[in-house]
């Protein structure tokens, strides 16, 4: 356990800097291990002879952004991961920072189609073990700190 975890509510509003998004709604979930992101229109574009790029667009992660915005990465792996309803599935996997308490941290995100969630992105076990506790009947302390420090 980290000296001084941080206590997470059922729901947060974090960053992930590395793509320059912030401002986005997530739920915590200690059911699910890997953490996701809502995406659509994932592609492997493969160059001769070059760096395979995985293409890929996020869309509705910030609170009033409906608009997908398109970004691409080299560094990603396939995963084989299961559903909340049991199925499990090949995903690409991505790792990026996320902004917490002030805080970046190193996480994998599957690229999943949650348009039908509430939330578009789902913060798992991986991430949160060793860092947070959660309160369930807790939400959005972290972005609370922040709003007040602002």
């Amino acid at each position: 356990m980290a000296k001084n975890p941080k206590l997470l509510g059922r729901q947060d509003i974090i960053d992930l800097p590395d793509f320059g998004l912030f401002d986005l709604r997530a739920k915590v979930d200690t059911g699910a291990y890997t953490s996701a992101i809502n995406c659509s229109r994932v592609k492997v574009i493969r160059p001769r002879g070059g760096i395979p790029t995985l293409t890929f667009y996020l869309s509705g992660t910030r609170i009033h952004e409906r608009r997908a915005r398109k970004f691409s990465t080299t560094s990603f792996k396939k995963k084989r991961i299961r559903s909340s309803n049991g199925i499990t599935e090949e995903r690409f996997v991505i790792k990026s920072r996320i902004e917490i308490y002030g805080r970046k941290y190193k996480a994998e995100f599957s690229l999943s189609d949650r348009s039908k969630m509430k939330f578009p992105i789902l913060l798992g076990r991986q991430l949160l073990s060793k860092r947070f506790i959660v309160d369930v009947t807790k939400k959005n302390l972290s972005y609370n700190k922040k709003k007040s420090q602002s």
